[in-house]
Formats: structure tokens, C-alpha cells, sequence
């Protein structure tokens, strides 16, 4: 290169300073130096290359080049930036840029993520979620239960309405049903709740709180046999692990989607979370399967009517229209299978069917 050789225009920034001066880079004297394009001919400013700090190359984005003496010169000539870089041993421009340029990489790689994601969905989520309920300790159940039930009762669900008779009389009901699990009356406690949004529902959670809503006694009539079926469901859930391992997955799930979006933020992180273990209330077709294969088997051995759950599949078609059946899609089986499945299930058992 020769002596003065202009290398690009642009502007000259002193130190701690707004102040802008139009100027030109030029190679001069074996330094770079920043030039005023107009007025004085001495530098602005100037080193040796090696001394120099050059922004690497993204996209459109002005380059910036830092002086020892903390001044900038910036510029949008990218090119010629790249030029003095290549001339001096350097590659031509950053990961950053070579990402952005190359499209079908960066498609590619975003796919390979994606792949990748859902095979840890697919194969180690499951895995890591069966150890983690492995070597859960006792106590842990009961923290993560009693975070979601505060976290349903500030955002959803209300005191109950009912009165102390019919809450009496579903309580005994349980008591009875609970006396004949395998982990005993007392790993069991009853809620009762004004469900709100959630409607007619019965759910239970990892440590053996079990909340039933307002809107499902309402529904019921007086049918409590079917309630104690339905709660019998429930205690299959706690009994077989479903819950603790919906929470697990849910968590699992929220931890895969930071470790892809990177940091989201304690709002984001928080709903994730929380929101995780609120879907946790809703299980697989198999876990609704064995749910109800335990409540016929509860029932029966308390010497209730081992079908009783099978009415309220009833009233959903009923009251409610709940025709739908399985099918690929869905995560449930269809009310009207698990009907039949129940009633297939006790007589397997050499019950005989209520009419």
C-alpha cells in the first residue's frame, strides 16, 4: 500500500464526546490513521493496526475502529473494513456474519435443534423423569403440592359452598375408599372447593391432597356412590405415581424450552413453571386407563358398587355432550370407551353389572 492511501470514509468520534467529525481512514506512514475530510491535514488520531479494535462484521451494521486514545472512527464501508482486515492476515468476517449470510446453514441448524429437542422429548425425557421419581425424597411431593394448591386457590379456586351434610357424607365416603389403598387412610386428605374456571372436577396431587369442586357435587345430584368412584379415580393417580411424574415432565418440559430460548426472564420462567405443574393435573390415556381400572378395584373391596364411575361418564354424555371418542390426536380416551372399558373391566373381575 502506499503512503496516504485512503482506506474508507466515515466518522471520527473523540473520546466521551457526541461530537462528530466527517473523515476518511487512511493508511499513512505504516499507521492508520482517522483524516478530517475537511480543514486540517494532521491525524485525529492514529496507531500502528495491531493497536487497533475493529468491530467484527454483522450484517448492514456500521464498523467500528477504536483508537488507543479511546477516540472511534465508524463507518459503513464493511467491504473495506474487510479488505484492510484480510490484508493484514485476518479473516475476512466474523461467525456471526458468516451465520447470517449463509441462510441454508442457519436453516439447517435450527432444524438440527429442533431434531434434537424432540428426541430428549421423545426418549430422555421419560428416562430422567422415571429416576427423578425414583429417588424423590418423601417431603418434596408435599412442597410441590402445596405450592400448586396455593397457586390454584389465589388464581381459581374459591371456599366452597357446599353444606357440612353433603361434605359429611362424600368425607365418609373417601375415608372408606382411602382405608382400602395401599397406602392407607391417612396418606389422604379431602378438599372441597368452589372450582370456578375449572368446573365440574376432581383432581389430586403428588402427596394425596385430593380436591374435589362445588360444581362436581352440583353436577353429581345425589349420587354420591359415583363421587366416591370418581375420587377412587384419583387415588389411583396418587397410588401409581401419575401426578409426580406429570410435574417431573412439566418441568422437564419448562427446563428444554430455557435451555432453547436462553434466558426468558423470571415472569417467563415463573410461568413456565407454575403453569407446568397446573397442566400436571392432566394425565395420558394409559394413566387414565389404570386410574380407572384402580377405582373399580377400590370400590370393590369397600363394597361399593365397583361400576359407579361409569355413571358419571354418563352425565358427561348426558348433561354435558361428551360424545367424543378416541382418536390419534387426542391424550385421553373418549368418554364413551372409557365407559365401556370399565364395564368390560369389572366383569372381568366376575362382578355383576348394576343394570
Amino acid at each position: 500500500m502506499a503512503s496516504d492511501e485512503p482506506l474508507c470514509r466515515g466518522d471520527w468520534h473523540p473520546r466521551s464526546s457526541s461530537r462528530s467529525v466527517p473523515a476518511r481512514l487512511v493508511l499513512k506512514d505504516e499507521q492508520i490513521a482517522a483524516v478530517a475530510e475537511e480543514g486540517e491535514e494532521a491525524a485525529l488520531a492514529s496507531a500502528a493496526f495491531p493497536l487497533l479494535e475493529i468491530s467484527a462484521r454483522v450484517g448492514s451494521i456500521p464498523r467500528r475502529v477504536e483508537f488507543p486514545d479511546g477516540s472511534l472512527f465508524e463507518t459503513t464501508d464493511n467491504d473495506a473494513i474487510d479488505r484492510l482486515l484480510l490484508a493484514r492476515g485476518h479473516r475476512r468476517a466474523g461467525l456471526v456474519h458468516g451465520l447470517e449470510r449463509c441462510h441454508p446453514r442457519l436453516l439447517l441448524f435450527v432444524a438440527a435443534v429442533f431434531v434434537l429437542s424432540g428426541l430428549v422429548y421423545r426418549y430422555a425425557l421419560p428416562v430422567l423423569v422415571e429416576i427423578a421419581v425414583a429417588v424423590t425424597p418423601p417431603v418434596l411431593p408435599r412442597l410441590m403440592s402445596v405450592s400448586t394448591l396455593e397457586t390454584l386457590d389465589r388464581t381459581v379456586l374459591d371456599e366452597t359452598r357446599l353444606d357440612e351434610a353433603k361434605k359429611r357424607a362424600i368425607s365418609e365416603g373417601f375415608a372408606r375408599i382411602a382405608a382400602q389403598s395401599a397406602r392407607g387412610a391417612s396418606a389422604y386428605t379431602l378438599n372441597f372447593r368452589e372450582g370456578g374456571a375449572i368446573g365440574p372436577n376432581a383432581f389430586a396431587l403428588p402427596d394425596g391432597t385430593l380436591i374435589i369442586t362445588d360444581e362436581l357435587v352440583e353436577l353429581a345430584g345425589g349420587d354420591t356412590e359415583m363421587l366416591v368412584g370418581v375420587l377412587a379415580h384419583e387415588i389411583g393417580h396418587v397410588e401409581l405415581e401419575h401426578s409426580l411424574r406429570q410435574i417431573y415432565r412439566a418441568a422437564g418440559m419448562a427446563g428444554l424450552i430455557m435451555l432453547i430460548a436462553g434466558d426468558v426472564g423470571d415472569s417467563v420462567e415463573d410461568l413456565l413453571v407454575q403453569g407446568g405443574g397446573l397442566v400436571a393435573l392432566s394425565y395420558s390415556r394409559a394413566a387414565e386407563t389404570a386410574a380407572d381400572r384402580h377405582s373399580v378395584e377400590l370400590m370393590e373391596k369397600a363394597g361399593y358398587d365397583p361400576t359407579a364411575i361409569a355413571r358419571f361418564f354418563d352425565i358427561l354424555e348426558k348433561k354435558l355432550g361428551d360424545t367424543s371418542g378416541t382418536n390419534i390426536l387426542s391424550t385421553h380416551p373418549g368418554t364413551p370407551e372409557r365407559k365401556k372399558a370399565i364395564l368390560d373391566f369389572t366383569a372381568s373381575l366376575g362382578r355383576q353389572t348394576p343394570n
